[in-house]
């Protein structure tokens, strides 16, 4: 048991959770869920490094692509936060790609035996032929997801710009960052239950890396996202209000 991460272990700080009335245990919810964001501000050097090394890395490299890797829920976190950059930034398509354990398959339902696949995760690093160009997030809640590390370690063989993401800070998959940042997230309120607390974490980890790299690549003037892909109607009608303001803030 010493060698569980703490993610794993039971909570606790209260009563467990079902022996709590109702709005008790909406309370705790939202009190664990600020300790998420608490999480991610001591973690806000080891970001800021991320940040600027992607910056670099995607801007020498212009074929370069962003490529999000996970297993489960920190796979489909990956992908949520990837495949805004195109509406939102006008990031280009091509220089954006996803490794979720189980394949494509597994972004709507649970793939058995999906996350201890080595050699699958072996292939896919070569089938997505992965370079020095490219730039591979890695996240797991444990750190030690086998299917994750060993993409990140692969990735990180091939002189990719490599950034591992763990909520255990002795998780292995530490080993494979050239930035490793640890979000310390701990127990969860349902033991083991990384989409809650951990999950939230990683969310508000990526939503600030992906915003503050497209920022300095120039994509939000006086605030706004200028480079937008209008796809419907109210998008259309907020790229009017977005250029519409920012010619009477010039």
């Amino acid at each position: 048991m010493n060698n569980t991460p703490k993610t794993e272990l039971l909570y606790k700080k209260s009563k467990p959770i079902d022996h709590l009335n109702v709005m008790d245990g909406i309370k705790l919810f939202i009190h664990e869920q600020r300790e998420a964001s608490t999480a991610v501000k001591k973690a806000t050097k080891s970001i800021s490094r991320a940040i600027n090394k992607i910056y670099k890395h995607l801007t020498l490299y212009k074929n370069g692509r962003l490529i999000y890797v996970g297993a489960g829920t920190s796979g489909r976190l990956g992908i949520q936060d990837g495949v805004e950059l195109y509406p939102t930034f006008n990031w280009p398509k091509e220089r954006m790609d996803f490794i979720i354990a189980g394949g494509t398959d597994a972004i709507l339902s649970a793939i058995e035996n999906s996350e201890d696949n080595i050699l699958m995760a072996k292939k896919v690093v070569l089938e997505k032929a992965i370079s020095y160009q490219d730039v591979v997030i890695g996240l797991a809640a444990s750190g030690n997801t086998p299917f994750t590390c060993e993409v990140m370690k692969e990735a990180k063989e091939k002189n990719a710009l490599t950034i591992s993401i763990s909520n255990n800070p002795k998780g292995d998959l530490l080993n494979f960052g050239n930035v490793s940042i640890i979000l310390d997230t701990e127990e969860e309120v349902i033991a083991g239950s990384t989409r809650l607390k951990a999950g939230t974490a990683q969310k508000i980890c990526l939503n600030i890396l992906s915003s503050m790299v497209m920022m300095k690549m120039g994509k939000v003037k006086n605030g706004y996202m200028t480079s937008m892909v209008a796809t419907n109607n109210k998008l259309r009608k907020r790229k009017l209000l977005i250029d519409r303001n920012f010619v009477e803030r010039k």
